[in-house]
């Protein structure tokens, strides 16, 4: 995937009219999504450069974390803060965060999730069955499990990452992610989400994981 490539993908995710009580926080008609494009522009060209072999694909973004920074499973203070012990975020990097940002808590899931990743040493190119935000209907600071649709809507997004990166295994962080790959005809490993106290369970499921790869 070359640099016009992730520009190209970025801008298809922008274009998509996602409905009522899903929000596209990349769409081109919201000024203030061009920082959160360029976030996520930032990030797939940082993965490129690690050539991850292994794609997690999680559920959908929630309203502390990527709704507000535009990257998978990461909320406010990693922006903030220095870089993670992988070299991730923090900066000089150029992730900038949006105005709304201000005084918004920090998404708990993503800061587990870089924890663990950071525990094992392992870097995964991180995503969403449903890479939009689904909130309650007239309460865009709510989170709601994505509907079928809503993930079927998604599904080109995370094939083309599958392919446009060197990945060779797909794993599936939930139950919505591993229907949404078992719809697409793909037999994945499911782990379990890191959310709700899910920690210990998803750094086991990725010990197996990497201990015996698919």
């Amino acid at each position: 995937m070359a640099s016009s490539s992730i520009d190209g993908f970025v801008d298809r995710l922008a274009a998509v009219a996602t409905g009522p009580g899903c929000n596209n926080f990349f769409d081109h008609t919201v000024p203030g999504n061009a920082l959160r494009r360029r976030n996520l522009t930032i990030y797939l060209q940082e993965m490129l450069d690690r050539s991850p072999k292994v794609l997690l694909v999680g559920e959908a973004p929630g309203y502390r974390g990527m709704r507000i920074t535009g990257v998978p499973f990461t909320n406010r203070t990693m922006f903030e803060g220095p870089a993670n012990s992988l070299g991730w975020f923090g900066p000089g990097k150029g992730y900038v965060l949006p105005a709304e940002a201000a005084g918004v808590a920090a998404e708990p899931t993503a800061t587990v999730m870089w924890e663990v990743l950071a525990e094992l040493e392992f870097l995964p190119l991180l995503w969403s069955a449903c890479p939009w935000h689904t909130h309650v209907p007239g309460r865009p600071l709510s989170n709601r499990t994505p509907r079928a649709p809503e993930v079927a809507l998604g599904t080109p997004f995370w094939q083309a990452l599958a392919e446009a990166f060197p990945i060779e295994t797909v794993v599936a962080v939930g139950n919505v992610a591993h229907r949404s790959l078992l719809r697409s005809g793909l037999d994945v490993p499911k782990i379990r989400h890191p959310a709700h106290g899910g920690r210990a369970g998803f750094k086991r499921g990725l010990q197996e994981l990497l201990a015996h790869p698919r």
